[in-house]
């Protein structure tokens, strides 16, 4: 950035009448006018120079009085450009030079840049701190108060929205986690009674005198009979029920006892009478109760140990995408595929999603990494998906699309609610602007989001509404230099 550019202070240039013309000092008095007039001075910039810099020392407050400006945010190794303007009358600079003296040195918030050959009223920082607090004493005691309750509010609110979120996400999280570590606690209660009545028919098949070779051959029809049932079709609820009374008919007619117990565990396996018929053909008739329960045994050990194998991968499926979603152990800034932290946030808000809402996923996996500080930006999807499922009161669809244009990457986050009314829409990213029931949101997701978005990563958020189709689109640069 260059040094500030600015011509010498030019005293007394401005006349009462003239100043009277500025928004700012339209309602003063003539001796204020007056007063403005002996301290005030005015200033030239050439086209190009930069005015003032951020976090330098706040010592001056500038009104505009021609040419045009614009206002920049230092992000990483860039200036993104926050405000251009060439109305006359704007002011910047120490604009909180009227608090009072509270040890905390004032300096710039924002770099002003003079776009083209510009003129400023200037004042100093402690002539514009004095006519405040001597001319409008009340205002400023609203001011120091307002500013005061703003900054411990918007602190307090957010730090509660984190922990409400956190909250919220851990309730959904152990929701998710507590059903198949449930289904696989009950697998296992009944995989330990299953082995248990194996060993006992095991037992019954050896006092039987069974010969060797049958036995051999029957260890060699349980492998069969549970590779036919792995690769066996899955069945419809219908198909299943009319397979289980086939089955359950050929049973009775055998002798096999239980056989309404017996019936559902070779449907669910997929296995018909034929299987049945050339189970009997293999064993003499003393021996086919034993072996259609061993049998059954074995297919239930099977499928029971097909269930802990899913519960316990589908828990360990939602401990990655929570690490991944919480960046443990990563480092904060980093090269990531935008893909990833969308798919552990669905995953961590599949609770609240519910089964109510579609979710369609239409990714370019082809996208090219983009570098930014992924747990900030789970913040943002978290923002957006909760938002557009709220919009649809649970009932919808939810479209996460992914593109690239340009030199950014986008992500649209869309759902199929009413909308945002037109005069709402210039308003959805202001801070504790909300159009939720009082104690239901605290309007701060969508400027939280806004603020990493823009000013975190140098990127663009806004958004596309119409009844049944509102869109929130995040820009992210592809360049490393927007969010170093």
């Amino acid at each position: 950035m260059s040094d500030v550019v600015l011509l010498p202070c030019e005293p007394g240039r401005l006349t009462r009448d003239e100043l009277r013309t500025l928004f700012l000092f339209e309602k003063l008095g003539p001796e204020q006018l007056d007063w403005l007039a002996e301290h005030g001075c005015t200033m030239r910039a050439p086209a190009g120079a930069w005015v003032l810099r951020e976090g330098d020392p706040a010592d001056k407050f500038f009104v505009l009085l021609s040419g045009t400006i614009s206002l920049t945010r230092r992000v990483g190794q860039d200036d993104v450009q926050t405000v251009r303007t060439e109305q006359r009358g704007v002011y910047m600079g120490a604009t909180q030079a009227y608090l009072r003296d509270d040890g905390v040195p004032r300096t710039y918030l924002a770099s002003m840049r003079a776009l083209d050959d510009s003129e400023f009223f200037v004042l100093e920082a402690a002539d514009f701190g004095w006519l405040m607090r001597e001319w409008f004493p009340m205002a400023i005691h609203l001011l120091e108060g307002l500013t005061l309750g703003m900054r411990s509010s918007q602190a307090a609110i957010s730090e509660r929205q984190r922990l409400a979120a956190l909250g919220a996400l851990s309730a959904g999280l152990m929701h998710e986690l507590n059903n198949p570590a449930a289904a696989a606690s009950r697998a296992t209660g009944a995989l330990r009674q299953r082995v248990a009545g194996m060993r006992h028919k095991l037992g019954m098949l050896a006092a039987g005198k069974v010969p060797a070779e049958q036995l051999n051959e029957l260890v060699e029809l349980q492998e069969e009979v549970i590779e036919k049932a792995a690769k066996a079709p899955t069945l419809t609820a219908m198909q299943a029920a009319d397979l289980e009374d086939e089955l359950g008919d050929w049973m009775e007619s055998k002798g096999i006892t239980g056989s309404w117990d017996l019936a559902p565990v070779y449907a669910q396996a997929g296995l018909d009478v034929d299987c049945l018929a050339g189970i009997e053909e293999k064993v003499s008739s003393m021996l086919l109760d034993q072996a259609v329960h061993w049998l059954g045994y074995a297919l239930e050990t099977e499928q029971l140990m097909s269930d802990i194998e899913n519960a316990t991968s589908r828990v360990s499926s939602l401990v990655t995408a929570a690490k991944q979603y919480s960046q443990m152990d990563r480092a904060a800034h980093q090269w990531i595929d935008v893909h990833t932290g969308l798919d552990s946030t669905l995953v961590m808000l599949t609770h609240k999603i519910g089964k109510g809402v579609t979710v369609v996923k239409d990714y370019d996996r082809s996208l090219p990494q983009v570098p930014a500080h992924p747990a900030e930006l789970n913040q943002v999807w978290t923002n957006l998906i909760d938002n557009a499922v709220q919009a649809m009161d649970g009932v919808g669809t939810l479209t996460i699309r992914t593109y690239r244009d340009d030199d950014h990457v986008l992500v649209s986050v869309g759902d199929t609610g009413p909308g945002v009314p037109e005069e709402l829409k210039k308003r959805v990213f202001e801070p504790f602007f909300t159009t939720k029931a009082v104690g239901q949101g605290t309007g701060l997701g969508l400027d939280i989001s806004y603020r990493i978005v823009v000013n975190g990563h140098g990127g663009d958020i806004r958004l596309e509404s119409a009844p049944g189709d509102t869109r929130f689109l995040v820009c992210l640069p592809l360049a490393e230099p927007a969010s170093s």
